[in-house]
């Protein structure tokens, strides 16, 4: 692991780096880069989220290095990137729970008193899985019928 002035952050694997500089310019990836699966891009109209709840959901992303280490942007924070109040934020993350895409889990400091929540993904996780499965399963028979079309013995035409 890389230190960083966020903290820990896994080491960036080498072929993805080179891959996204080509696209992004080197420049622009070594102030970070975020993994989110297309699948919610490609299907947040069927999730029902709303542009600004992928908005979050990217911004929630890109705290998360790590598996075990749980996103904690403060609201100010996630509001200030997104360029909406504290309050739009806060109403926003309130209707992701409600749907179950996230669950906010409550953060202390050594006083006791709470700070910025830690947020999990796992209904969010649950509830794309399947688009991503049907993904893949059509992806997989259109690789079975292509191959088939090239077995595929070509008509002998007589003269």
């Amino acid at each position: 692991m890389e230190k960083s002035e966020e903290g820990l952050r896994p080491k960036k694997p080498t072929a993805t780096v080179k891959q996204n500089e080509k696209k992004w310019t080197k420049e622009l990836m070594s102030g970070g880069w975020t993994a989110i699966p297309s699948i919610i891009l490609e299907r947040q109209d069927a999730l029902e989220l709303e542009p600004i709840d992928i908005n979050i959901i990217m911004q929630l992303s890109r705290y998360w290095w790590t598996k075990d280490n749980l996103p904690h942007p403060s609201k100010s924070t996630l509001a200030k990137c997104i360029g909406k109040s504290e309050s739009t934020i806060r109403r926003r993350i309130a209707v992701l729970e409600e749907l179950g895409f996230i669950k906010r889990h409550k953060r202390y400091n050594s006083k006791g008193s709470q700070i910025s929540n830690f947020y999990s993904f796992e209904g969010l996780i649950e509830e794309a899985t399947p688009y991503a499965t049907e993904f893949m399963d059509q992806k997989q028979k259109q690789r079975k019928e292509n191959q088939k079309r090239i077995k595929r013995k070509k008509p002998v035409i007589s003269s």
